[in-house]
């Protein structure tokens, strides 16, 4: 039986307490990896309940500082929003990656979460996997940072791995000659599958996102004709990240855990609301209310469009009578039951559960340490 693959797996988020928001993906992804026998983890992340096989590299000033990152909002929070306090954080940052890949070097792979933690790799040859999110767009499009993430990539063997289709031609296009581009979905979990809805669904609508001014998008202004003073309520969850004015017909109810919208707000929904304009991946949120059953309405953004299918799995909206015509329609018991039904079929089989994203990835490992040959 041959050696478990070394795997170092970098992310500047990752849940302090086990169900908190931030970074609560990366949790599932380790200890997805975590599981599998033919992998030994090691994780450098801000501190959380990390599974007892994993080895913690953080140092503890790293961890301190870390902490205090994801308090403040996280690197690409700091980076838009805090002026040269985020461009500060952002120079530590590197700081601390670059020592952390000088003294982890008894590994086989890299896997690297969000392009910016790339950027500080040593000039080895040892092979990478990079994820992708829609926040990454926006940082290409920074002067010289595709460029110096091509000479990262150089000289050795290279995936990089958005979570959303969308994101594929444009990095092809701008790194296809030097690493290998694939879309891999994340994972789902397996309860969100088997959720039972309530039969008698009243006209509650939610929104579960962090609240910014983009992805909050045109929710107020396209929503209100249909929900002030009407018989349609609808919720609003999650941090307060961006002074945002909330309308007073809006019930904000601030940050949520995922049991409570598993257990409590999901089951008697009649479905899910997203206006966002934001650069997005694939919300996981989005992911979860469709293997739930879920019906969702959602702007036409790149995300939504490469997710949903418009009628079949989901409504998507660009002016207020669309969104007239998706409430009507997905208020209707037997629309809203198919809708949900082909959504969850849909997440079942193009999306999974964590631990068929952690096989996409072990599969991939496998690619980069066995393939003959190496980029550029």
């Amino acid at each position: 039986m041959s050696a478990p693959t070394q795997v170092l797996l970098v992310s500047t988020s990752y849940p302090a307490r086990g169900d908190d928001w931030p970074g609560l993906f990366i949790r599932r992804i380790t200890h997805a990896l975590a599981a599998r026998s033919d992998l030994s983890l090691r994780l450098w992340a801000p501190p959380g309940e990390i599974p007892a096989d994993v080895i913690y590299v953080a140092t503890e000033p790293e961890q301190h500082w870390l902490a205090r990152l994801m308090q403040a909002g996280g690197i690409a929070h700091l980076l838009r929003n805090a002026g040269a306090r985020g461009v500060f954080a952002g120079f530590r940052l590197l700081l601390l990656l670059r020592a952390l890949y000088r003294r982890e070097i008894d590994i086989d792979v890299y896997h690297v979460n969000w392009l910016q933690n790339a950027l500080a790799l040593e000039r080895n040859r040892r092979p990478l996997l990079v994820t992708v999110l829609g926040t990454d767009m926006r940082l290409l499009k920074l002067p010289g940072v595709a460029m110096a993430l091509r000479r990262v990539f150089r000289r050795r063997r290279v995936a990089i791995c958005p979570n959303a289709r969308w994101m594929v031609p444009l990095l092809r296009q701008r790194f296809g000659n030097v690493a290998k581009v694939d879309f891999v979905p994340f994972g789902i979990e397996p309860r969100w599958f088997d959720m039972q809805r309530a039969s008698d669904m009243p006209a509650t609508w939610l929104c579960v996102s962090r609240v910014t001014h983009g992805k909050m998008g045109s929710l107020f202004e396209a929503c209100a004709p249909f929900f002030e003073g009407q018989q349609r309520e609808l919720h609003l969850f999650g941090p307060m990240q961006e002074p945002v004015r909330i309308p007073p017909w809006v019930r904000y109810h601030g940050a949520v855990t995922t049991e409570a919208l598993y257990t409590q707000w999901f089951p008697r929904a009649a479905g899910l609301i997203t206006m966002s304009q934001h650069s997005e991946g694939w919300p996981q949120v989005m992911l979860e209310a469709m293997a739930a059953g879920l019906p969702i309405i959602a702007s036409r953004i790149a995300a939504h469009e490469d997710m949903l299918q418009h009628g079949q799995t989901g409504w998507l909206c660009g002016s207020g009578a669309d969104l007239e015509r998706a409430l009507e329609a997905l208020e209707d018991a037997v629309t809203n039951k198919q809708v949900g039904a082909r959504a969850r079929a849909w997440a079942r089989d193009t999306v999974g559960t964590w631990d068929d994203c952690a096989a996409r990835y072990a599969g991939i490992y496998h690619d980069l340490l066995h393939e003959p040959g190496a980029n550029g």
